[in-house]
């Protein structure tokens, strides 16, 4: 279904569902993947990562190793540079300190988290280099370990970091080291005073687990380091040039020395920006003089690269009879693993900037723990604010008997509105996006009766993310049949190629299969930032549409050459060119384009974007859920994801977008979290960590709402984080509608459900246990 702002204008080709340019190599096995990579004279390289999530390095003995006659290289933390400076990498969806992403590569006195590398070998065969990095011996003193934030937050805990003082508030620092690494606050208007204005007042306390991101694709990385200096990595990687930017500053070698070739991403979600295996392999390539390839076995995945984060959050809401709310309050602890990091500024903003409220209060803490060091994850930090805000506000809909959807739109923040930041809201579909809801079938369809035990409630839930912008660059260039090479610096994860093809198809008048969109590296295209924080089509298809100005001023001229008129003369539009004036004399763009060496040689246009304007992107999801409440088991019967996409250049592929967050946060929700014991994770497989499949969800219906963004092509919004923020609260509401119990930890599980339906005394198991009700 879809629901379209009428805004006048007419598309022949923006809004049309083609073939997406990548999907025939995807299904014939000729896409090339990291995996693929294959090079003369390779050598394979294999991690060797501490068992303890908290030891001292005593000593690393490579002895045995280096006997093994297939090996060829062995690097520990010798081998890198020593990076103790505060400087701080940019990895364009998030920032990491220099000195901690350097011990994320290998460790150097000690170890921080289980998986941390400690040494790598490379060899002649796989086998060879497994059997090598069992043979290098490593001496640990095992410290106290801190799995906990909250624990971690004590005065007293064990310090993970020495040299890691709070950042405040106001931009100092703490005087004593602790394992809080920041402190932020944002607040407005007078809290107490709000509070007291309150009819209701509404206090909750939630926990989300670490998840992770689920890609099927591991990590890999392919490294040649030549005799001149050159260094080339093959990579599947959310962002060439991010890559190419971390090696330059963990290595210290010119980034001009680099380059980075971006294979097809089996799967990233935020998790493949950091480098990990890419300055290893890059390494072992130099010692060993011959290129290198590595790839993470599932389990490695899980404990050596960056979940995303664990979260305590306290929320508080207060509202008057008619609904309005008036106060609110929210503690947020972001568990950012071995290392600073966590999402938690992006999850204050997220929180509450949806909502008018005219007094809060919002602290939201940093805190390191002995667990792999966090990433970006879909809207990161989003998700869990979400899930305690959402809830609350259930309750509060509950307590005043109002219709959940009626009390968002009540406070739904709309243009002009500020963020919890200040910042005011530029154009945006928040109350566009809760009417479709409020009116859909699936809305106000009765729910089946209860049978037997097998309960039915209906919960809703909404949320949003900025809609980056960032840099990218485009490069056109034209073939004499007509056809236009589209050369992007941006790395497709989810079609993007076919979306940004049929912006210069549109522009240019032509059809999408001739746009041939190609995927450079970082030798052949400008800068271009990450792919994430739903930026590619809004940003680099800004980029795609200003190359198509370009070229048409470029191919003006040349036309009013063929025209024998003034280029002031020459108009363009639906692929050709005519004398405004006497629109009887027009050429087509592809007979200019066929002319280009009698005119004057080929053209070369370029688009670049570095800034535009903030696009927010709201969304709502309607799920019905079946709850056993004999078993606990919770079943999701039917799922419905509403959004305001500004325009959907690809539907099929927004589609597909709003399908895959809901999808991944129904996961969150019901079944996924990492499991430890001691700091030591207890389920790093797919057999273990239980991911929805199939039989899990049912079809999730779509909705598009169009309200154009202030900038960028066609009021175009990016759309891939925004529909993981929802799922999670929508499911808790509706668990607590079929069953009258409200679950506040994550994941909840059959054991977590049933034992809050008072189906057992004693108290859960390590893995489950967490206050509900």
């Amino acid at each position: 279904m879809k629901v379209t702002e009428k805004n006048g204008h007419e598309y022949r080709v923006i809004g049309t569902r083609p073939i997406r340019h990548d999907g025939v190599d995807k299904v014939t096995g000729r896409a090339q993947f990291g995996a693929d990579v294959r090079l003369p004279g390779m050598l394979y390289g294999q991690v060797v990562r501490s068992p303890y999530p908290h030891a001292r390095i005593k000593s690393i003995d490579t002895r045995r190793a280096q006997e093994h006659p297939g090996v060829r290289a062995i690097i520990t933390a010798a081998d890198m540079p020593a990076l103790d400076t505060d400087a701080v990498a940019e990895l364009g969806e998030g920032a990491i300190e220099l000195k901690y992403a350097s011990q994320l590569i290998m460790a150097r006195d000690k170890v921080v988290y289980q998986g941390q590398p400690v040494a790598a070998v490379a060899a002649t065969t796989r086998q060879a280099a497994r059997d090598a990095a069992r043979l290098i011996e490593v001496e640990y003193e095992p410290l106290p370990v801190v799995e906990d934030a909250l624990a971690a937050m004590d005065p007293g805990a064990p310090l993970i970091h020495a040299d890691l003082y709070t950042v405040t508030p106001g931009g100092g620092k703490a005087e004593q080291p602790s394992n809080v690494a920041k402190h932020i606050q944002y607040e407005r208007g007078d809290l107490e005073a709000g509070f007291a204005e309150a009819d209701v007042v509404i206090e909750r306390e939630f926990r989300t687990a670490m998840v992770h991101q689920g890609y099927i694709e591991p990590q890999n990385a392919t490294a040649s380091w030549e005799a001149d200096g050159r260094l080339t990595v093959w990579t599947s990687t959310q962002g060439a040039f991010s890559a190419r930017e971390q090696l330059a500053q963990l290595l210290q070698i010119p980034a001009g020395r680099i380059r980075v070739i971006p294979m097809e991403v089996g799967g990233g979600f935020g998790g493949k920006i950091q480098v990990y295996l890419e300055p290893i392999a890059a390494l072992l390539s130099r010692k060993a003089g011959r290129p290198v390839k590595m790839w993470m076995s599932r389990a490695e995945v899980f404990t050596g690269t960056g979940p995303g984060s664990p979260t305590y959050i306290r929320c508080k809401l207060g509202a008057k009879r008619s609904g309005a709310l008036v106060a609110a309050q929210l503690y947020m602890v972001y568990d950012a693993g071995a290392f600073p990091g966590a999402p938690v500024g992006a999850g204050a903003v997220t929180a509450l900037s949806p909502y008018r409220v005219p007094n809060f209060r919002i602290d939201g803490y940093d805190v390191v723990t002995n667990k792999p060091r966090v990433q970006s994850y879909r809207a990161p930090g989003a998700p869990q604010a979400a899930f305690a805000v959402e809830t609350v506000l259930d309750e509060i809909a509950e307590s005043l008997g109002m219709d959940p959807v009626e009390l968002r739109l009540k406070n739904a923040s709309a243009e002009g509105d500020r963020l919890v930041y200040g910042t005011p809201f530029n154009r945006i579909g928040f109350r566009e996006v809760l009417e479709a809801v409020r009116d859909h079938p699936h809305y106000n369809a009765p729910l089946p009766e209860r049978r037997g035990p097998y309960a039915f409630g209906r919960g809703v839930a909404a949320g949003f993310w900025f809609g980056g912008s960032l840099t990218s660059t485009v490069q056109l260039t034209f073939n004499p049949d007509g056809t236009v090479n589209l050369i992007t610096g941006s790395v497709d994860l989810s079609g993007s190629r076919a979306s940004l093809a049929m912006i210069v198809a549109e522009e240019l008048g032509l059809e999408p299969h001739e746009v041939k969109p190609i995927v450079a590296d970082t030798d052949t295209v400008g800068y271009t930032d990450v792919t994430g924080g739903s930026r590619t089509t809004y940003a680099t298809g800004t980029a795609c549409w200003r190359a198509c100005q370009d070229a048409i001023a470029q191919l003006k001229v040349r036309a009013a050459q063929l025209l024998e008129a003034d280029p002031d003369a020459v108009t363009f539009g639906g692929g050709e060119f005519w004398l405004w004036e006497e629109p009887q004399y027009r050429i087509s763009l592809k007979e200019v384009v066929a002319n280009l060496q009698k005119t004057g040689g080929p053209i070369v246009a370029k688009g670049i974007v570095n800034k535009l304007k903030m696009a927010p992107a709201f969304g709502a999801h309607i799920v019905d859920v079946g709850v056993d409440l004999e078993t606990g088991k919770v079943d999701i019967v039917r799922y419905t994801a509403v959004q305001d996409v500004g325009k959907a250049i690809h539907p099929t592929a927004v589609e597909g977008q709003l399908q895959g967050g809901a999808a991944q946060g129904i996961g969150w929700a019901l079944f996924e979290g990492y499991v430890f014991d001691g700091g030591v994770m207890r389920n790093p497989n797919f057999l273990d960590y239980r991911l929805p499949t199939a039989l899990d969800l049912p079809m999730i219906d779509t909705v598009l709402v169009e309200v154009p963004a202030s900038d960028g092509p066609y009021g175009v919004r990016g759309v891939g984080e925004t529909p993981i923020v929802p799922p999670i609260a929508a499911v808790a509401n509706a668990i607590a509608r079929a069953t009258g119990v409200r679950i506040r930890e994550l994941p909840m599980s059959p054991e977590r459900v049933w034992r809050a339906l008072g189906g057992a005394d004693q108290p859960a198991s390590d893995d489950q246990a967490g206050e509900t009700g």
